[in-house]
């Protein structure tokens, strides 16, 4: 799962085929179906922009996935994200995203606060 290997520090980057629409200095960590909790947060280090090919090549040592699972994500994409993860931090207890943070998922991302 790939949350637990944010927590663990194996996974050092998380990929996104869409760039955030604006600056983002955290993000909360939703594990999906049949989970369906969040389990932490994260501080963003930076983002990386840059072909699929490239990417992968640049990440591939903490990607957290496998090469396959990578290219079918970004299957037909020119460019795609890696948000660099620094300082992951595991709530003590999950979270329920409708009630803590008032999203009904799914979605890919949200934005929180102002």
């Amino acid at each position: 799962m790939y949350a637990e290997a944010i927590f663990r520090g194996d996974k050092r980057f998380e990929f996104r085929r869409v760039a955030f629409g604006r600056d983002v200095a955290t993000v909360v960590v939703y594990v999906t179906s049949p989970v369906c909790e969040v389990w932490g947060e994260f501080e963003v280090a930076r983002v990386i922009c840059d072909h699929p090919a490239r990417l992968w090549d640049r990440t591939k040592d903490s990607a957290g996935i496998d090469r396959g699972p990578f290219f079918e994500y970004f299957a037909g994409k020119a460019a795609g994200y890696a948000i660099e993860i620094s300082r992951p931090h595991k709530y003590a207890k999950p979270k329920d995203i409708s009630r803590e943070f008032g999203v009904t998922p799914p979605q890919s991302f949200v934005y929180l606060g102002p």
